[in-house]
């Protein structure tokens, strides 16, 4: 092969090689225009991934979350946790979703921090900013645990004035729980004033909602009687059989 053949196929060899790479730029630049779904659909095609196995969801699952897209990370993430050889990576995942600002992603976070997961040590002091964090997004269930944890004095000194203060956040966006141990607080007078009449309408509260420690709670209430309500036999069994209901149907719910 001649010196001018051999330059005619470098040239070649070079134009092919910036054709190639021109190509592989226009389909990254074609892949990054595409717009991002809502949520919504994100979160829809979660539900693909994790109920039906579908890899083609969760491809895309992992191309938005590359793309650094904080609810596509938290529901690959929650995708991931359910797998043990994955979980440091949801843990990433709900990091970079939860500095992002994700709500979901920053509970799910602490979550993880103070049970810890294969791998990963319990630090439920490293968990309480996120728990904070979640909660300060009015996610019900992070000021609960922060509620308990202050209570508890778990990663965090006992503080049971925090403790009511969260359980009190957590309530007034509906949680049941909640509701439940902060009637104990105002009945025993723990981290709150003392007050009787509070702690029953706060039980009523997580009775309604269903809750069966409440309902079987204002049930022996009733059942005896006190200076909040009279003596009520027949609502009292009333109440017991559908605490029974309820604790029998979350039995077979998990």
């Amino acid at each position: 092969m001649n010196h001018h053949t051999r330059k005619a196929n470098g040239g070649r060899a070079a134009y092919l090689s910036l054709s190639t790479l021109a190509l592989t730029l226009a389909l990254s630049a074609c892949q990054l225009s595409k717009p991002v779904p809502a949520a919504a659909q994100i979160e829809s095609m979660s539900m693909r991934a994790a109920q039906q196995g579908d890899v083609v969801a969760e491809s895309r699952l992992r191309d938005w979350a590359q793309r650094q897209v904080p609810v596509a990370q938290r529901e690959l993430g929650l995708l991931y946790l359910a797998r043990p050889d994955q979980r440091a990576e949801a843990q990433r995942l709900f990091m970079q979703a939860a500095r992002a600002g994700d709500t979901e992603a920053a509970f799910q976070l602490a979550q993880m921090l103070r049970n810890g997961a294969p791998g990963i040590a319990a630090a439920p002091d490293q968990a309480i900013p996120w728990y904070r964090q979640a909660a300060q997004q009015k996610h019900a269930r992070a000021a609960l645990m922060l509620g308990m944890l202050f209570n508890n004095g778990e990663g965090v000194g006992a503080d049971q004035a925090q403790g009511a203060r969260w359980l009190s956040v957590s309530s007034d966006l509906g949680n049941a729980h909640a509701m439940f141990l902060l009637s104990n607080a105002y009945r025993e007078g723990r981290g709150v004033e003392r007050n009787e009449a509070h702690a029953r309408q706060l039980l009523e509260e997580a009775a309604e909602h269903e809750y069966p420690p409440a309902i079987q709670e204002l049930a022996m209430a009733v059942q005896t009687g006190d200076a909040l309500s009279a003596r009520d036999e027949l609502r009292a069994a009333h109440l017991l059989k559908e605490a029974a209901e309820h604790r029998h149907n979350n039995w077979n719910r998990f």
